[in-house]
């Protein structure tokens, strides 16, 4: 099983705060036992909302939000993508990692879903193509 885990933002990774050397080592240790232990697929920080924009649909029409967003506690500071057996490993992996934050944090887990999930309205056509797509994805990142 798949996971996404979502480190939430506060009011410091909103502003653009890097965090410090102590914690950039405890997560390289900590991010070095994922992948040893084949549980870490991918992983990064995100920079502040100020620096991105929402695209947001209403029908055919399509209007872009430029950053800031308010709601820093609803926002993503950075990002795992890791594969354990369970979400009960996914959050026993969850809880070794250091806190992301100089203060309370919070991290959400998130099921990935997978080809199977979708059942019959995934064609074996459109399995077909999600897997040339997702190898031509893993190419584009060599």
């Amino acid at each position: 099983m798949r996971f996404m885990v979502l480190i939430k933002a506060n009011e410091d990774t909103e502003a653009g705060v890097m965090p410090s050397e102590e914690l950039l080592a405890d997560m390289g240790k900590y991010n070095e036992e994922m992948v040893k232990a084949g549980v870490m697929l991918d992983g990064e920080g995100l920079q502040p909302s100020s620096k991105g924009a929402r695209v947001k649909f209403s029908g055919k029409e399509r209007s872009v939000i430029d950053g800031p967003f308010t709601e820093a506690k609803e926002l993503i500071a950075g990002y795992w993508l890791i594969q354990t057996k369970s979400l009960d490993e996914a959050i026993e992996w969850v809880k070794r990692c250091p806190n992301p934050l100089d203060e309370e944090a919070e991290i959400e887990i998130r099921q990935v879903f997978e080809a199977e999930d979708f059942g019959d309205e995934f064609t074996p056509e459109l399995r077909e193509q999600e897997e040339r797509i997702r190898a031509q994805a893993a190419a584009n990142q060599q």
